[in-house]
């Protein structure tokens, strides 16, 4: 195809009447576009990228797998790369989780689990047909199928779609530290004070109707890369097994790596019966999720009907399962999770360092590789920018341009579903020293542009 475009676009854009930059080119951490920009790629794409751009031996695995079989119908048959990445999978929880589901999407991968937890129940030898209902958290985020949306406790992201939404899920209030916890309050009152809302809503919903409580272990964009307080999920946990609920726990951003462990589950000493990965799954070098089913109910299902009641035209796609094949094993080869523990330590200092104090900067937080700021018109009451300021999307299209040259995400909402405003930064697992001095030089250059020094 020849390189001319229409003086109408025909790309249907998230700003429809705004083409956003085009990228010619990637490699490391930088994109180059066509006027001449060459963009550090602070987030990753959406915390996607972890890899950077342009690995070789990942190009080298697809093109591999490309003169070995490009598509079968997974239903049908299975290839060794789906096998391989499938094992590789459940041997890195130590067998806790001992079926995968491989999908295209970290939504498709919440719509399997909400699918199978609901199987599950059905499929026990007394079956539980009146659980149908879920717990999940406001201000989270799972994905925007319908479903998916459902599930999520984002105000804006639902709004228009409300009328059409499933309404089987219920919302409690999310662990956030910088926003939910008293003056005075410790971290064990804090997380009693969250448990007991979990229990009142499961007795709202009938403690025998609810199929599970969904929640980012540790969230993205809609509240900004907020770790728990300790013990959080361990209490969470106890209330789902009080009821015989199970815990599904959406690693979709949070996993494979980026918070300092393969799975950010390990680092808050539980197991999930559901876990959904994606992003750096693949390192966005093909579009590829999974669903890791716990033996508990990978058990239920050998034990009943012996299948599960889903399945997508590309599920187990062999390029996407090759992709993930290379990625996890540069990943582990290359020693980057020490990496991401070192730099990531190395990030959160510099950003508290040089943007900590900025009067407009509430919260600096994260984890690993996965930190964010938060923006606040009153740094004492916290009070957040109204949503009309846009002050998220400034900071990011601010980055774009040429004097400098980074891309980091926006998220608004954070404070109450509608108000708040943060920028998440998700850099490459393989980043330098250098490299997350250049990104916090080129992210104070922006917070200073936008609000002052």
């Amino acid at each position: 195809m020849t390189k001319q475009y229409s003086t109408v676009p025909s790309v249907l854009y998230t700003k429809i009447d705004k083409r956003p930059p085009e990228i010619v080119r990637s490699h490391g951490n930088y994109l180059e576009t066509s006027d001449g920009r060459t963009i550090f790629d602070a987030s990753g794409g959406a915390a996607v990228a972890c890899l950077g751009h342009s690995e070789p031996r990942v190009k080298q695995a697809i093109m591999d797998q490309l003169d070995q079989t490009a598509y079968v119908y997974s239903p049908f048959f299975t290839v060794p790369a789906a096998e391989e990445v499938a094992t590789y999978l459940t041997e890195s929880t130590n067998g806790a989780m001992s079926k995968v589901f491989i999908v295209s999407s970290g939504t498709e991968a919440i719509e399997a689990a909400l699918k199978m937890a609901r199987q599950y129940f059905t499929e026990l030898p007394e079956p539980q047909m009146q659980r149908t209902k879920f717990i999940a958290r406001r201000q989270s985020y799972h994905g925007n199928t319908l479903g998916s949306l459902a599930a999520g406790g984002h105000k804006a992201r639902r709004a228009i779609f409300e009328p059409i939404l499933a309404s089987n899920t219920s919302h409690v209030s999310p662990c956030y530290a910088y926003r939910g916890k008293k003056n005075g309050e410790s971290d064990e009152q804090y997380v009693a004070l969250l448990a007991a809302e979990l229990e009142h809503e499961f007795q709202q919903a009938g403690p025998g109707n609810v199929c599970a409580f969904i929640a980012e272990t540790m969230c993205g964009t809609t509240l900004g890369c907020v770790p728990a307080v300790p013990g959080y999920f361990k209490a969470m946990k106890e209330v789902c097994d009080r009821h015989g609920a199970l815990l599904i726990l959406d690693e979709v951003m949070s996993g494979m790596g980026r918070t300092g462990t393969f799975h950010a589950w390990e680092q808050e000493g539980v197991v999930p019966d559901l876990q959904t990965i994606a992003k750096g799954l693949g390192a966005g070098y093909a579009p590829v999720g999974a669903l890791l089913v716990g033996s508990r109910v990978a058990d239920a299902l050998a034990g009943g009907t012996g299948s599960f009641t889903h399945s997508q035209t590309y599920q187990g796609h062999p390029i996407a399962c090759a992709t993930a094949c290379a990625v996890q094993k540069i990943i582990k080869e290359d020693n980057l999770l020490e990496n991401v523990r070192v730099q990531g330590e190395y990030l959160g200092q510099l950003l508290n360092e040089r943007l900590g104090g900025h009067k407009n900067v509430g919260d600096v937080r994260g984890r690993g590789l996965f930190w964010a700021l938060e923006f606040v018109k009153d740094k004492t009451t916290k009070e957040p920018f109204p949503v009309e300021a846009g002050i998220a999307q400034k900071v990011h299209l601010t980055g774009l341009q040429k004097e400098h040259s980074v891309s980091v995400i926006p998220g608004v909402g954070v404070a109450d579903g509608r108000n708040g405003d943060i920028i998440q930064i998700a850099p490459a697992y393989n980043g330098t020293k250098a490299d997350i001095e250049e990104i916090v030089r080129r992210v104070e250059g922006v917070v200073k542009a936008v609000f002052g020094e």
